[in-house]
Formats: structure tokens, sequence, C-alpha cells
């Protein structure tokens, strides 16, 4: 794989709404003129969606989010929306095990993203409850739960209400694991990211340290094996492509291009024009 400026990675970030208040959800009024300004932004049957799935440190924010700005489309990252929940019941002192007070909380939750219209932003920031989780929502703590949070049928269903929300009033570059399959049954293109273990562990290794943070490869292999297996085998929304998504293999791939593959994809079926 190649290292550098083009080296794919995944990071745990979002731009979203809120579960409970869709005014609060709502994007800036510059992002909204640019929208409603801009053709690109909404197909000529609709509002245009790209649902993009996969596992950890596939690849899947990083490509998203170039190919949302390549597109002038939101950029939706709905893994740091089951993060902040779980931060915040960590936070709070509940236990993560206790699956009816985390559903309640994920179901009164507010988010607020101030810069959700900014697609090329690394690490925009995330508000939940009007607390700022922008680095809270990464911390190795949550790394450790998180699957066990978002395989709760509570949490989907609030989480993924408030994703349809923003699907249905803008086009959308959404990432996640259950996008294709679940929210966005009907986007017009489906990408399903993969990678090799090794590789996506080296990923989330170097973003650590990128990040001046400690980190342990064999760990951080031995979490994203667990937390495949944990992903796949949940009841509710596991991860699986959609019978129609195109799948695409990042090992040893640059960023640009998997990206060009992505936006010839879009082309083909007319996303974005």
């Amino acid at each position: 794989m190649d290292v550098g400026a083009d080296h794919i990675q995944d990071t745990e970030e979002s731009v979203s709404g809120t579960a409970n208040n869709p005014a609060t959800g709502a994007a800036t009024g510059a992002a909204m003129a640019r929208e409603r300004h801009n053709p690109m932004s909404r197909s000529t049957s609709g509002v245009t969606t790209i649902a993009v799935d996969g596992p950890a440190a596939s690849g899947k924010s990083t490509i998203a989010r170039a190919v949302a700005e390549r597109l002038n489309l939101l950029y939706l990252d709905t893994g740091a929306m089951y993060r902040a929940v779980t931060w915040l019941a960590l936070r709070g002192g509940i236990d993560p095990a206790d699956e009816a007070a985390v559903s309640a909380l994920a179901a009164r939750v507010t988010f607020d993203f101030p810069d959700r219209g900014a697609a090329t932003h690394v690490n925009p920031p995330i508000i939940v409850d009007g607390v700022d989780a922008t680095d809270g929502v990464r911390d190795p703590a949550v790394d450790a739960v998180v699957s066990v949070v978002a395989a709760y049928r509570g949490v989907r269903a609030a989480l993924v209400r408030e994703q349809q929300k923003i699907a249905r009033a803008r086009g959308v570059v959404m990432v996640g694991r259950d996008i294709g399959t679940v929210v966005l049954p009907d986007a017009p293109l489906k990408i399903y990211l993969v990678a090799d273990a090794a590789a996506r562990a080296r990923r989330r290794y170097d973003e650590r340290i990128a990040r001046g943070e400690g980190a342990d490869y064999d760990e951080i292999y031995g979490a994203m094996v667990r937390r495949d297996h944990l992903d796949s085998a949940r009841a509710h929304s596991p991860l699986r492509p959609a019978p129609d998504a195109v799948e695409l293999d990042t090992t040893g791939l640059t960023i640009p291009e998997v990206v060009d593959r992505v936006l010839a994809l879009a082309r083909e079926r007319a996303v974005g024009g």
C-alpha cells in the first residue's frame, strides 16, 4: 500500500443532524444556498445518494469524503453518530451493556455539526447534547464497546430515522455499515469497500500514531477482527453488501485510484449530474 498523502485511512467522522429535532440538524445557510444553486447536488429524478459501506478502516470515510467534494454533495459518516451515543453513555456513567438505558439515550440525544457542509475536513466537529465530542468519539474506550451499542435495535432505529431524513432532503454520500441494505436501499449507487484485516489494522495504527497517541498493532488487529465478527453476526442490520452493491477492494490502492473508480460509476448512473 502506498503511504503518505494518498494513504487510505478510515477515520470515524460525521456530519449529521439530531435524532429528535430536525431543525438543529439543518445545514448552515451558506451550505444550503450552495446546494440550491448547484445542479450537481441533485439528479433529474430528485435527491441523489451514494451509499458507502464496509468494515472498519476499509477506506470508507476517506473515499466518501473525496467523492462528496468532487460531486458537491453532502458527506455524512454515520459511524460517528453511533460513536457519539457510546461516548455519551460512558461519560454519563451508563453501562454500555444496559440496552434499555442506552436505547433511551439514543432516542433523546441531540447532534450538531457546525461544519457539516465542509467535506474536506478530516475531523469535522461533532457536538452531542451541547458538548464537543470531536476527540471523544475516537477514544479507545469507545472503540472497545461501540459495536455492542450499535447492535441495539433501539439505537439503530433512532439514528436510522435521522439519517433517512437527511437523505430525503439533500444529495448525500453516506457512509456506514448498513447504508445500502437498510438506511438507503434505493440509492442509485451502492459501494462496498473491503480490504484485508492486516491492512486495515495498519491504517488504524498509523492514524493513532499520527495523532500522537500510543498504539499497539497486535491489539488493534485483534480488536478489528472481533469487531468484524460482531458487525457481521449482529441480529439487527448486520454488516453485509447489498445485492446490487459494487464491491471494491482497497488493499494496495491509493485514494485517487479508488475515488476515480467511484466517480466513474457515478457518471455511469448519472449520480450528481
